[in-house]
């Protein structure tokens, strides 16, 4: 069989389009010049290894040999990895939200030879069907379009730039006050399913940043309604099919309300984002429930998505063997056969029945208090949390000898950068080392073979680097180096944090518009300049850089950094108060600045319970560092954040806020009156 142009590329979504009988091109140098070169419109296909519609459009279209063959005639036809390009998938989904009112995979696209788009969609059927026109037909009109009406198509193409243009540009700056965050917080609570806790109906996804925006708000204003609906919201999830009961880990979003049916597919940043939602609760409320959802989804992370490298992988298919689900879901006769007398407890708590809750199949979810199953069946709650966690090692080990879903072993930067966060945050409250080490595995793989002087590259795969680094990679990265030096304080986090720090502030701000743009100034033109300013399914680029240029200037009191924060969160405030659903990162950014950061040095760890007290609060508006010992302190002093503090023979604290500090505290008494 004749292989494509793929062949060559790393990104394991591409790989798997190897084989068509389209001529598929990456987007590169070649591909565009010979667009131009043959005067042919570019047909555009975004999409990502674990999408289901992706594979869906695959198979019926592009494998295909009628429609490959017209296509291969009349397009220049080129995939791209939305994982891997962002900014192409950014600048073209924003396209498909203008003409279509919304955006998704596989992205659809029709270029000008200069990338300029004329017709834009989603999945399309490979014959007209679902009320929508057939992929095949459209391919034939906007061929024939392209040959006999240029000039309808050069204007439908100015019409997109212009819209395009227009949807780049942010309001009036407004004023970093306490009441931006109250209009958020109720605009925000409105939203919220009163029910099964998240936001909106189906499907729900977990929107992190929106549930510790709530928190913050609750620990803000002593209102308490908010923080037991940001739980209720993680308990549910927990307590659901997103969750994987038995494996650990959460799949993408759920298909229901109720976050019983997950759509399958796991995703690093879900597993990355989430765990800190459960650090947060463990936090707050001291339950070993949340303590426990961490570490089971730390563990599936450790287990199954790191590489002997370091790194982590992207992401699990919602489908093996070509059935979605197939892998995590159970007939209640299987579970017998593999739990013999235990089942029936195990069937009770986690729902379980001959009928099953999902196409026949079971997908594992728990609606009873382990109270209940152990008065049920004449145990103690001890005893049954042990069958149960038997049960479940089993079931898992079964479930190892499937045949598993497709992995994405591609390597990103941001994605990874996510996880040292997640890692860094439970080793706080766990005091597991392997959390820790796991962090700064990652960190020292990420400078190994994605750092070249102070560039990031993004993504990695089979020992190649590719693609210069977008503003996502460089704020989530700087922001997880911050994270590991605050439990770790070695210097070399800071000063590459602090490097980082001004590589973007040189290379990627847009003084005239206040905020980052997407990519560097020396990155590859495309039509447009994209900027990200949603905390969607990711927190926007500009929302990280906020928070990271925030704590850099309390770390450096380099005024550069508090003016840029500043700008950002000026320029995007009354927006967030508006519409908070897609502003929860720098929602928490700007309560973070009004409240002003209470700076903490914790010296010498030897009294356990003040550094257990310290590292178990709830404290999300402090910069928490923990020094172990005397040489940490010395290499530091030279940095304001460390200045005129000494190392003691017993454990110390300062507690600094609005450039006033405490003298040293020796007893928890003391610090928590200066909290």
């Amino acid at each position: 069989m004749v292989k494509n142009h793929l062949a060559s590329e790393t990104s394991p979504y591409l790989l798997q389009h190897v084989n068509n009988p389209v001529d598929w091109y990456g987007w590169n140098e070649e591909s565009l010049k010979k667009a131009k070169d043959e005067n042919k419109p570019i047909f555009l296909s975004v999409g990502y290894s674990s999408c289901h519609w992706c594979h869906v459009m695959a198979h019926e279209s592009f494998e295909n040999q009628d429609v490959a063959e017209f296509m291969n005639a009349n397009f220049i036809n080129i995939k791209v990895d939305r994982e891997e390009r962002p900014d192409i998938d950014d600048i073209y989904q924003k396209v498909c939200q203008i003409a279509t009112g919304q955006g998704g995979w596989p992205l659809s696209v029709f270029l000008t030879p200069d990338q300029k788009p004329f017709y834009v969609g989603t999945y399309f059927p490979v014959l007209d069907s679902y009320g929508r026109p057939g992929f095949g037909s459209i391919c034939r009109q906007l061929s024939q379009a392209w040959k006999e009406k240029p000039k309808d198509i050069e204007k439908s193409a100015e019409k997109f730039l212009g819209a395009l243009d227009k949807a780049e540009t942010i309001q009036i700056p407004s004023k970093l006050e306490r009441v931006i965050l109250d209009e958020a917080a109720m605009n925000l609570f409105q939203l919220g399913d009163a029910t099964y806790g998240g936001f909106g109906s189906a499907p729900k996804f977990p929107n992190v940043a929106n549930v510790s925006f709530l928190f913050r708000y609750a620990k803000l204003t002593g209102l308490t309604k908010f923080a037991e609906f940001a739980l209720k919201t993680l308990k549910k999830m927990a307590n659901g099919g997103i969750f994987d009961q038995i494996g650990g880990g959460f799949s993408r979003y759920s298909t229901d309300a109720k976050w019983l049916v997950p759509h399958f597919e796991k995703m690093l940043y879900d597993n990355a984002l989430i765990p800190v939602n459960y650090v947060e609760a463990f936090q707050i409320t001291k339950d070993p429930f949340y303590l426990e959802v961490l570490q089971k989804t730390l563990d599936f992370v450790l287990r199954e998505m790191t590489s002997p490298e370091g790194g982590f992988y992207s992401a699990y298919d919602a489908d093996s063997e070509g059935v979605e689900g197939k892998y995590y879901v159970w007939k209640k006769s299987e579970i017998k056969e593999i739990l013999g007398d235990d089942a029936d407890l195990f069937c009770l708590y986690y729902d379980v029945t001959d009928g099953g809750n999902w196409e026949g199949n079971n997908v594992l979810c728990n609606n009873l208090n382990i109270s209940t199953v152990a008065f049920n069946f004449g145990l103690s709650e001890t005893e049954v949390k042990k069958i149960i966690n038997l049960c479940s090692e089993k079931l898992l080990k079964a479930r190892f000898s499937r045949i598993p879903p497709g992995l994405d072993d591609k390597i990103l930067v941001s994605w990874n950068s996510l996880m040292i966060t997640a890692f860094a945050k439970g080793y706080r409250v766990t005091g597991d080392m392997r959390y820790l080490n796991a962090a700064k595995n990652c960190i020292s793989f990420i400078e190994n073979n994605l750092l070249s002087d102070d560039k990031l590259l993004r993504t990695y795969k089979n020992k190649t680097a590719k693609i210069d680094g977008y503003l996502e990679d460089y704020s989530y990265f700087i922001n997880a180096l911050l994270d590991v030096f605050e439990v770790e304080p070695d210097e070399k986090y800071l000063q590459l944090s602090l490097k980082l720090g001004h590589h973007l502030v040189n290379h990627f701000w847009d003084s005239e518009n206040n905020s980052f743009f997407m990519t560097s100034d020396d990155h590859e033109k495309l039509i447009i300049r994209p900027k990200s300013n949603y905390d969607l399914s990711l927190p926007s680029g500009n929302s990280v850089s906020a928070f990271v240029m925030l704590r850099l200037y309390h770390l450096s009191q380099d005024h550069a950094f508090l003016k840029i924060a500043t700008k950002i969160m000026e320029s995007q405030a009354q927006m967030a108060a508006e519409n908070p659903f897609g502003f929860g990162y720098l929602l928490n950014t700007i309560l973070m600045y009004v409240e002003k950061p209470t700076e903490i040095t914790l010296i010498n760890t030897e009294n356990s319970k003040i550094c257990e007290s310290l590292l178990l609060d709830y404290l999300p508006n402090s910069i928490l560092i923990t020094i172990h010992n005397a040489s940490q302190l010395e290499n530091l002093s030279k940095y304001p954040f460390f200045a005129g503090k000494s190392f003691e023979d017993k454990t110390t604290v300062f507690v600094c806020k609005d450039f006033a500090c405490s003298l040293p505290l020796y007893t928890l008494d003391e610090i928590q009156s200066n909290l």
